[in-house]
């Protein structure tokens, strides 16, 4: 059905402009699985007359495409249960809780061993068996969610391999949660150490920029496990500085003809640095 791969395409937009990481997460997670459950039930009302074209169009259906939007379905689902449900407290009780639903996924992945390895080596030998639909014995496949319990708009096995793409995105989204939380102790931290005496960054706002996207672009950071907007933020914070606009003074960098100008007066300052010493 080519109209999903354009409703997934939608989606990814809709999805690229989202902060997930913002106060208003809550609001903008429900917001996704209220448009992705309408998108799904649309979906299935057009397949009450729909007839696949061949076993392969079925499979392929059952195997790629429900997945895909029903995986990002169940992500925001949990996202915005995951946010609802985060106790107040210390930095401490939140790591906790975030860390408990990290093993919650590795728990998922454990009991569903030999299904992940066969999805994700790309296998087919059992395609018809899971991703036809009247061939799935329910009291062996439990994994049915509320989304989706209408046999035909299900072969079960579709379910588990939504399940798989949405906890492979949350265990990032859970990581890099864990990693703001870290970064915004190390700045209250850092904040109450120089109160009497604060470093703050006095060059020019692009040339923190242009260090910015050089540090990112290393894989250095949290082994390059950072968005740059997340890094811009940090930055911006540790040298209490605006760092707005980062993305249109990046776009002056690459057009300048001297692109990485204050890295290499780094370099001069610093080889003069130890020649004097």
């Amino acid at each position: 059905m080519g109209e999903v791969d354009e409703i997934l395409k939608q989606i990814e937009v809709e999805i690229s402009k989202i902060d997930l990481y913002n106060y208003d997460i809550i609001e903008t997670s429900l917001s996704m699985v209220l448009r992705l459950q309408d998108a799904l039930t649309n979906l299935r009302r057009k397949l009450q007359t729909y007839v696949f074209s061949s076993k392969e169009e079925e499979i392929y259906f059952f195997k790629s495409q429900k997945p895909e939007l029903l995986g990002r379905l169940l992500y925001f689902h949990k996202i915005y249960r995951i946010e609802v449900q985060c106790p107040t407290g210390s930095n401490d009780v939140i790591r906790l809780y975030l860390n408990k639903e990290l093993d919650s996924l590795t728990y998922f992945f454990n009991r569903n061993l030999d299904f992940y390895q066969y999805y994700r080596s790309h296998s087919t030998v059992h395609d018809e068996l899971y991703f036809l639909r009247g061939n799935v014995d329910f009291r062996l496949c439990t994994d049915s969610a509320q989304f989706d319990k209408d046999p035909n708009f299900s072969t079960g096995y579709d379910y588990k391999v939504a399940k798989i793409l949405a906890n492979e995105m949350l265990r990032i989204y859970l990581n890099k949660r864990l990693q703001k939380l870290e970064c915004d102790s190390y700045i209250k931290e850092r904040q109450t150490v120089t109160t009497k005496i604060p470093i703050r960054f006095t060059g020019k706002k692009n040339t923190l920029i242009e260090l910015g996207y050089a540090l990112v672009s290393s894989g250095d950071i949290n082994h390059g496990n950072i968005e740059i907007k997340e890094f811009m933020e940090y930055l911006s914070a540790i040298f209490n500085i605006d760092l707005g606009g980062y993305y249109d003074a990046y776009i002056a960098m690459k057009e300048r003809k001297d692109q990485t100008a204050y890295l290499k007066k780094l370099e001069e300052c610093l080889v003069k640095r130890m020649e004097e010493k």
